[in-house]
């Protein structure tokens, strides 16, 4: 199985979920794992995980916030399966929170400038309804401090296309007992596969 693990806005290939996912994952040789960097426009972005995803054969995603934004649109054009964590709905409108108009474009890194248009662009990408939900297990936690948990809970929740929603009290974005839940992620993910 080829994961690619999708991590989240300003994080990198290196993020914390990332390496525990790797570390736990070197244990099993059934688990190959593919961690891209995100840190450019959204177009490259899916652009460069299509092109991934096209290339391996038993491709399952997990995307973390922004990544798991990525996921969802990923999930609709391929049908491949995907869990979330904590992730990002109309990330569009987070940033532009986030940041106010006075800042930007923002300078997200030395290659990469976050800017209006690439703001429209992911609104315009975003599936108006979840795809393919049974293949999507999401992980939230309703301490979660950059996003309303109850957003993605009614997304992937709606009639006719739901998706497995684990809830859990407290947390926060980071969602730090991420590495306790992995082999419950790839029984998941294997699952689905089938």
């Amino acid at each position: 199985m080829n994961i690619i693990y999708l991590h989240g806005f300003q994080s990198n290939a290196f993020s914390i979920k990332g390496q525990q996912l790797k570390n736990y994952c070197g244990q099993h040789s059934t688990y190959t794992i593919h961690l891209p960097d995100l840190n450019m426009p959204p177009q490259q972005v899916i652009d460069n995980i299509s092109n991934l995803i096209e290339q391996l054969d038993d491709v399952v995603l997990v995307g973390s916030s922004l990544g798991g934004f990525y996921a969802t649109q990923l999930v609709a054009k391929y049908g491949v399966p995907a869990v979330l964590i904590n992730p990002a709905m109309r990330p569009w409108q987070l940033f532009r929170k986030l940041f106010g108009v006075e800042q930007i474009p923002y300078k997200v890194n030395e290659y990469w400038t976050l800017d209006n248009a690439q703001l429209d662009h992911l609104e315009q990408i975003a599936v108006p309804f979840v795809q393919d939900a049974d293949k999507i297990l999401v992980l939230l936690q309703q301490g979660d401090e950059v996003l309303d948990y109850r957003e993605a809970e009614q997304y992937y929740s709606a009639a006719m296309h739901t998706s497995m929603i684990m809830i859990e009290m407290h947390g926060n974005h980071a969602m730090e007992n991420f590495a306790d839940k992995i082999p419950m992620l790839l029984e998941f993910l294997s699952y689905s596969l089938k």
